[in-house]
């Protein structure tokens, strides 16, 4: 089936890489993120070489009211979209209470809120026409509790069960919703997160093997799919343990993300003399 297939955070990584294959099957598509230069360069590049009509839509996604405003302008151009890909999402890690509560509250509304409202902005289109498809964008994190990731694992848990819940409520009714479960990918994500040991399996893939995967899963009408087997190994093995073990488990992987704790006023040396004057106001 083609059709027009909106894709979100398409300016670059596996956003960009699935307008790419999309285009190339033939589907026209809609391009949404904020930098509309790199969007029109991608649109240029989608049109000249797959012959397919590239829309840019440029668009804040932690805006309260972005989904609204995106459905407004399809509206506009009279473009009805058949494929909702929910790519659009980025990562914070570390202690919690380091972590701006903004930066967070901004992550909850690309990863969760936006993706939410789309889904309910597109969907009604798609059942009205008898067929549709929905990508959403999780992670590995989802399958599990990680420390020092919390909120972005616990916003792609909720990715995850709610595209396993929409599938099931419109498998029948001729829409396919397919949830991408990849592990860490070579995109933009480690720079926006701010540290690539945040890949904490220490190993990387890049989009077009994930992209490909999950079209491939799409076309089989799959529920989910955790591309490669190291990552489909811990997707399907995690949430088999006790969820406290899980977690403390994961903990000794994902610690590594942190800095060196600094040492206890017990653990540090004490200065004498001269020193001991010098340093008298330090750590206040």
């Amino acid at each position: 089936m083609t059709g027009t297939a909106l894709v979100t955070g398409a300016s670059s990584g596996l956003g960009a890489e699935f307008a790419e294959q999309l285009a190339a099957r033939g589907h026209d598509v809609v391009l949404v993120a904020r930098s509309a230069d790199r969007l029109a360069a991608l649109a240029d590049r989608l049109a000249a070489r797959h012959g397919v009509r590239a829309h840019v839509l440029v668009q804040d996604l932690a805006a309260p009211d972005a989904a609204r405003r995106v459905a407004g302008e399809l509206a506009a151009r009279d473009l009805a979209v058949d494929l909702l890909v929910n790519n659009a999402g980025f990562g914070t890690c570390g202690r919690f209470e380091e972590i701006s509560a903004a930066r967070d509250h901004d992550q909850l509304m690309v990863n969760v809120v936006a993706l939410v409202d789309l889904t309910h902005e597109l969907l009604p289109g798609m059942l009205e026409r008898g067929r549709g498809s929905i990508v959403n964008v999780a992670s590995n994190a989802g399958f599990q509790p990680s420390p020092y990731f919390a909120v972005y694992a616990a916003s792609k848990s909720f990715v995850l069960n709610f595209g396993l819940a929409l599938r099931q409520e419109y498998r029948r009714r001729g829409i396919r919703v397919l949830t991408l479960c990849p592990g860490p990918v070579e995109t933009a994500f480690f720079e926006a997160i701010g540290t690539r040991k945040a890949a904490v399996t220490g190993s990387m893939t890049t989009p077009r093997p994930v992209v490909r995967a999950a079209l491939r899963a799409l076309d089989r009408d799959r529920g989910y799919v955790a591309p490669g087997l190291s990552n489909a190994l811990a997707a399907h093995l995690a949430p088999r343990r006790p969820r406290t073990l899980v977690a403390a488990l994961a903990e000794r992987v994902t610690r590594k993300v942190l800095t060196p704790e600094p040492p206890t006023a017990a653990a540090r040396p004490q200065p004498t003399g001269q020193l001991r004057a010098a340093t008298m106001g330090e750590g206040k």
